[in-house]
This record gives structure tokens, sequence and C-alpha cells, in this order.
């Protein structure tokens, strides 16, 4: 019987040991790397090479989103599961259009989570009930009340980067230089995302990308 080889991408030790020791019970699965980054398990993926990829939302360094879509221009044939606990339709929608297979809840019931990896893993898409359900629910409001909401989904990659490193407290010439491109280019960037998230200010900025995980608030210890 052959084995769906596996990489935990987690930030956290202590889940991805629980997750180890959950997926080690099951007879065709086996873990192969785990990872604590985006970046790490780009690495750990090229040298150990899993058949798929737990990932999760929130990472330090190189985004979950953005190591999913280099992960699939690396193995196209290399599924992407995320696992988050964000029950977020923006997050959701990045993740497929990054590449993944599929988008479960942590506090999903283990019979849902090894569902959704066998889906995955036979070239199938999973979504938890509770986020199947919840984009239901928001179609019908929108389709009730007629007015599109505004999209982390509608930005482009760049835009999204953008977004970030003004919510972090960049400048605009700071950004420029950062990512190599003409202030004029980055001023564009910013009236853009702030267009199509009908935000009209940094301070109503801030607000979004930490309402979107964007950027974490660091509690003092």
């Amino acid at each position: 019987m052959k084995r769906t080889r596996v990489l935990i991408a987690d930030d956290h030790t202590l889940f991805r040991q629980g997750m180890r020791n959950l997926l080690s019970s099951e007879s065709d699965i086996e873990v192969v790397a785990e990872a604590g980054t985006g970046n790490e398990a780009l690495a750990l993926a090229e040298t150990t090479r899993p058949d798929l990829v737990l990932m999760d939302v929130s990472m330090p360094g190189l985004s979950s989103f953005e190591a999913t879509r280099q992960l699939k221009r690396m193995r196209p044939d290399l599924k992407v599961l995320f696992l988050t606990m964000y029950d977020d339709e923006d997050y959701l929608l990045e993740s497929m259009q990054a590449g993944a297979s599929g988008y479960i809840l942590k506090d999903s019931p283990t019979e849902q989570f090894f569902t959704g990896i066998r889906d995955v893993q036979n070239g199938g898409s999973y979504l938890s009930p509770r986020m199947l359900a919840q984009l239901v629910d928001d179609f019908r409001t929108r389709i009730r009340s007629n007015i599109p909401q505004p999209r982390l989904a509608s930005l482009t990659p760049r835009e999204k980067e953008v977004l970030k490193m003004l919510a972090e407290g960049n400048s605009v010439k700071e950004i420029a230089g950062s990512l190599n491109l003409s202030v004029k280019t980055v001023e564009a960037h910013k009236f853009n995302l702030m267009r199509k998230l009908d935000i009209h200010n940094k301070a109503q900025l801030v607000q979004y990308a930490i309402q979107k995980k964007i950027i974490q608030i660091q509690v003092p210890a």
C-alpha cells in the first residue's frame, strides 16, 4: 500500500508535534518533514518530496500563499491543504488562487480532517463544512443586497505586498526602495488597493490589515 507522504508547515512546534502523532496513527500516511516557516517548507519540499503539504495560514517570513504558489510552480503535482484556525473567506479565496486543493479548520473533527487529506490526495478538493455553509450564506446575502463586498482576493500580489508594508508603518519611499520600484509606482499601487477595499485613510488600512491577519499585534509578555 502506497503511503501519503506529508509535510507539516506550521510555526507552532507543539501543534506540529500533535499533528505528527495524529497522522502517525494512520497506516496510509507518513510524516516526512516539519517546517516552521514558508521558506523552510519550500526547502524541505525539495529534499523530502512529500505528496501533500499541510499549510498554516499565518507564519513568519514568506507568506503561506506565496509559498504555495512557489511549491506549485516547483511541483505542479504536489497537493496543498490549508489547515487553519481562520474561518475567513478572503483567506479561503486566496489559498485557492495560490493553488491549494483544500481548506480545513483546525477545530474540525478528526474524521473530517482525514477525509480532507484523502480527498485532496486522490485528486479532489475539500472545504470544511462550516466554511462551505458560510460561503453559501454570504452568497445569499450578497444576492439579496446586490452590494459588492470588498475582497482581499481582488488585489494583485504586488498590491497585497504594498498593503502589508504600509500597514507595518513603512512610508511609500521606503517601500519603493525595498521593492526596487519607483515612488510613483508604489503610489499607484496604494491608490488602487485603497480604492478596491474602499479604504480612505491610514487608520482604516491598519485596521483592515489587523482584521485580516495581514499583520499581527504583538502582545507584551
